[in-house]
């Protein structure tokens, strides 16, 4: 099969689509080498996380010859995939070129990661909202086939686009191999100062997600196990509110802000740490939760939205809206080494039975040959 993508994200996001787009299309080129795989993108960055594309005979790359690359991505891709006999188009991120359903031998394919921006319209501006509703319908709505990431995703395709359950397949991710596989060497940290025994927290510092809850769980613990906790993330106003109450409960010196970090060296800041702490309110997925589960690390996480099914039913899943029943859950893990040894390995067995890199990614690659 020849398969096209739009490859926007994969050669310029570095993080959570754009990790998506690099794993799944890396992916699907070591399991199926029999495929073609064409990468078109409206520029093409040269990065540690890209250099395997660019230097990969198995992809052929095409970029944008026009200045306006929103323009061409939108209206003009569908030319150049067809005129390159391409039999599947994959738009790995909300979206497909407009009119390419017309060319009646590619069959199109669209992955929707999350409607987050209908269920929390207040953190996204109107017309940035507009637009996404114009371009994530249309992809819903002319697509062959949709991949929603989970089955919470799928609901709310359904829900708002009013699509018909029959063609949307629930394909989960999966992360990095280096999460995945204990024989594969890891980079050590080259961050320096970072206590010995810490709580994690993976993720964007915004409000749905939750870190001043944690904050204030954090500020609930019994003293002799209030151990310091590393958050990878950076945010703006809400970055500020958390720092402020930080300070309020006396925490500062057990709080580490770390806003950028070596994607190659996260796996070691994961298998380090002594709990995950992922309260989130609304996701499409949550792929912390999953590296953390391969990571060996117990997870604190939500009983809403998706992150059941990232978690899984032997991960702790509490209120978060409530920071006691975070305190509780942390609790729960750090006084109780048989419970914690049993939710590491069953969650990193969850893991490995529903997010191993060759299941997902045979799972794409058998929707593709039905189309």
């Amino acid at each position: 099969m020849t398969i096209a993508y739009d490859a926007k994200r994969l050669f310029q996001n570095f993080t959570g689509l754009g990790n998506y787009s690099r794993t799944l299309v890396k992916n699907l080129a070591f399991f199926h080498p029999e495929n073609e795989y064409q990468l078109f993108a409206p520029k093409i960055i040269s990065h540690p996380s890209t250099r395997y594309f660019i230097d990969n005979q198995q992809f052929s790359l095409h970029k944008s010859p026009h200045s306006l690359h929103s323009f061409w991505r939108t209206f003009q891709l569908k030319n150049e995939v067809a005129q390159r006999n391409a039999q599947i188009f994959h738009g790995l991120s909300h979206e497909i070129p407009i009119g390419i359903s017309a060319h009646k031998n590619i069959k199109t394919i669209v992955t929707m990661h999350d409607l987050v921006f209908k269920i929390y319209p207040e953190y996204t501006p109107a017309l940035q909202r507009k637009l996404y509703d114009i371009k994530f319908k249309y992809a819903c709505q002319n697509s062959d086939a949709i991949i929603a990431i989970s089955e919470q995703t799928k609901r709310d395709i359904i829900e708002f686009y009013k699509i018909d359950p029959s063609k949307i397949q629930v394909i989960y991710q999966t992360c990095g191999d280096t999460f995945q596989d204990w024989s594969l060497p890891i980079p050590s940290l080259s961050l320096k100062n970072l206590p010995s025994e810490y709580m994690l927290y993976v993720g964007s510092v915004i409000e749905r997600k939750n870190l001043l809850r944690i904050i204030e769980a954090m500020a609930m613990l019994p003293p002799d196990i209030q151990i310091p906790l590393v958050v990878v993330g950076n945010g703006t106003h809400y970055l500020q509110q958390v720092k402020a109450a930080v300070k309020a409960k006396k925490l500062e010196g057990k709080v580490f802000w770390i806003e950028k970090m070596v994607y190659e060296e996260l796996p070691a800041l994961y298998r380090g740490a002594s709990v995950f702490l992922y309260p989130s309110e609304y996701e499409g997925f949550g792929i912390p939760v999953i590296e953390a589960l391969f990571s060996k690390i117990p997870v604190v996480t939500s009983e809403v939205s998706c992150l059941p099914e990232a978690a899984g039913a032997d991960s702790i899943l509490v209120n978060p809206k409530s920071s006691e029943a975070i305190a509780d859950g942390i609790c729960k893990i750090l006084l109780n080494s048989d419970l914690r040894r049993k939710i590491i390995s069953k969650g990193f067995d969850y893991a490995q039975m529903n997010f191993a890199a060759k299941k997902v990614t045979d799972e794409v690659n058998q929707l593709y040959k039905e189309l």
